[in-house]
């Protein structure tokens, strides 16, 4: 549209806006003639058969109107609101006056509401005339501790840049895009022209500030083991800093949804369990391939009962025992209403940081461990405004693995390139590649373990009680293909050999009520639901005679205590009769990272000369050893609890000397 007349000045103009998978960016080309040429839109982060798919309709709209005064498509609200916002600041650019105002509103208080992770979340804004003055966000639905962060700080991201251009909250993004569909829907209603709100702000590229920070020991990550860790070390009179490189705390524990392995415990006794020490070891040594270290082991077994007797003492007991894969006896524990054990950790744990006192500091990234003729006095860190020295009399890592490291997984599996990740944002293996600078031996660094429950669309985790309590797997064909409580390698194995290399995991209304985590796999819309089995396999295109056949067989083994396919002996309490009936589909995703920072049994980190670096300690999923070739559901929560306060005794004990 060379020809096309318009007021602007003669050029190429570009902007960028906010939209539902990231930024996009609009080039605007303005003729000889004053008018819009032509209009080239990116937006690869914007969702394919969604957003991507608008945005050549967009792009005509624009051309058309010769304006940004356009509407929407339909179904692609934030991508329309992105575009439209970006022609906005490109044409001001270019002499136009479509934003040169400012925002207008009609003074009041407005609602809208917008589908998030779980449910709808719903905002309510009060403006004046050209100022957003309050909001409120309200999303009982969304996952605890990782959406629940996005609805406490996503307010004052948009109160202090005055637009629904800000930045989304790492890792709860779904839940960040819901607020601000929400608050565009509520300022529409207020008569704004949304394509008039400030552009996100710049950040200012100023220099940082030094800062020099004292403590006896400075722990990096508040996930689990890392607030397990400063807990322990606090209330045996130490000063700790805790950093943590994103806004939150919980890491990857915050994704755990099974519960915590222990043996001999009294919640065990109490419920008429039998259980071992001697059996938790071979179990997780079975699982592992025998690969783990022995000792490691042995310290998480005979340690792990005094850990849940600790979780009491803090006020996050683990009462609901049951079964797990890769395990003999009931050894999984949970909190009471069979909610996902992680975040409900993660929640009891800062509540004990915030009633101690404990230093967090958010947003700060430790970058280097400082060394002192080989001992490990302290760290620096970064944050938007300062650069840290903390010197501490002991260091601990506690960073998680480097699930979210597409390049580190590469690195040692390239086979698993590209496949779907369940681990949080932070798990870059920060800390492991720390650790190897001042000369930290790795081990099992190649092991990377997949879930085998994972809908691919969502990334999340289908909690492994859902097979302890009862469920089934069935293929395409809608049959079983597998004991569904064999370890997680040789179940996401036998998944992959299906067809499509994907299953349903199928469970009825009396396995929901038992289980508090399935609310949150219904809420988000990842289960497909009927009256009757044969209704069921209609939704999931499946041959409505074989899976009646398929669970009708499940059934009868059930009655009689006796898998006679597969030989599956646990997890088989209740049959699957109590209508309605789900599905999830679900294939393999990765989970864990088994191998990192090598350890001894007291937490010290061992260099490549097979000698404790002094000062240095670590525990979590930053290190190798506990778990092998593979670790068995449940493991992952003792691993953090039982070493974290291991690697906390041992600094503590450090610092003494």
């Amino acid at each position: 549209m060379d020809d096309a007349k318009g007021e602007f000045t003669p050029g190429t103009y570009t902007a960028t806006a906010n939209g539902f998978g990231g930024d996009v960016e609009v080039t605007v080309t303005i003729g000889d003639n004053g008018g819009i040429s032509s209009v080239d839109i990116v937006g690869e982060g914007e969702t394919p058969d969604v957003g991507g798919a608008a945005i050549p309709q967009l792009r005509d709209k624009v051309l058309e109107a010769q304006s940004a005064d356009i509407d929407g498509v339909s179904g692609a609200t934030i991508t329309s609101t992105a575009v439209k916002t970006a022609v906005s600041k490109a044409l001001s650019q270019a002499g136009g006056s479509a934003s040169a105002a400012g925002p207008s509103f009609t003074p009041g208080t407005y609602t809208g509401t917008a589908k998030g992770f779980g449910g709808d979340v719903e905002v309510t804004v009060t403006v004046s005339e050209s100022t957003i003055d309050d909001i409120q966000v309200v999303g009982d639905h969304e996952t605890e501790n990782i959406g629940t962060f996005a609805v406490s700080m996503m307010p004052d991201r948009i109160l202090e840049a005055q637009t629904t251009d800000v930045d989304a909250v790492a890792g709860a993004t779904v839940t960040s895009k819901a607020i601000l569909l929400a608050l565009q829907d509520a300022l529409t209603q207020a008569g704004c022209d949304l394509s008039t709100l400030p552009s996100k702000p710049a950040k200012e590229n100023v220099a940082k500030t030094d800062k020099t920070l004292d403590c006896d020991i400075v722990i990096v990550g508040a996930g689990g083991a890392g607030m397990t860790a400063a807990i322990n070390a606090t209330e045996q009179g130490k000063k700790v800093i805790l950093l943590e490189m994103m806004p939150y705390a919980g890491g990857n524990t915050t994704k755990a949804t099974g519960g915590m392995n222990a043996a001999e415990t009294h919640y065990q006794a109490e419920q008429g369990i039998e259980d071992s020490v001697e059996t938790f070891i071979e179990d997780t040594m079975e699982g592992g391939h025998q690969m783990n270290n022995r000792d490691l082991v042995t310290v998480m077994a005979e340690k792990s009962a005094s850990a849940i007797d600790w979780l009491d003492s803090i006020g996050a007991p683990l009462p609901k025992v049951g079964f797990s894969g890769g395990a003999t006896n009931a050894r999984i524990h949970a909190p009471e209403d069979g909610s996902g054990v992680g975040a409900y950790l993660v929640t009891r744990f800062l509540n004990k940081v915030d009633e101690l006192g404990i230093d967090v500091m958010y947003d700060t990234k430790a970058t280097e461990l400082i060394s002192d003729n080989g001992t490990i006095v302290g760290v620096k860190a970064e944050s938007d405004e300062f650069n840290y020295t903390i010197n501490a009399k002991a260091v601990i890592l506690a960073t998680g693995g480097f699930g979210n490291n597409q390049d580190m997984i590469v690195k040692y599996r390239s086979d698993l390139k590209g496949t779907v990740s369940t681990s949080a944002p932070g798990a870059m293996g920060d800390g492991i590649v720390m650790a190897e600078a001042v000369g930290a031996d790795l081990v099992d660094i190649d092991q990377i373990q997949l879930h085998p429950t994972v809908e691919q669309g969502t990334s999340m985790l289908i909690t492994e009680s859902v097979r302890g309590d009862g469920a089934i797997l069935v293929n395409q064909e809608g049959k079983r293909f597998t004991n569904e409580l064999l370890t997680r390698d040789v179940v996401s194995a036998a998944e992959l050999e299906q067809t499509g290399g994907y299953a349903y995991i199928i469970f009825d209304q009396r396995l929901r009520d038992g289980l508090k985590a399935i609310e949150k796999y219904v809420s988000t819309g990842i289960t497909m639901q009927a009256d009757t089995i044969e209704g069921l396999a209609e939704q999931i295109e499946v041959d409505p005679k074989v899976l009646a056949e398929t669970l009708d067989t499940w059934n009868k083994a059930v009655a009689a205590q006796n898998d006679a396919e597969f030989g599956r002996d646990t997890g088989m309490e209740n049959d699957l009769s109590v209508a309605p009936y789900y599905a999830i589909k679900i294939a393999p995703g990765i989970h864990h990272t088994m191998g990192g920072v090598k350890i001894d049994t007291k937490c010290q980190v061992i260099d490549t000369d097979g000698k404790a670096i002094p000062g240095l300690y670590a525990a979590g999923e930053v290190t190798g050893g506990v778990h092998g070739g593979n670790r068995i559901g449940g493991n992952a929560v003792a691993d953090i609890v039982v070493f974290g306060q291991v690697a906390s005794d041992s600094a503590v004990e450090y610092c003494g000397k």
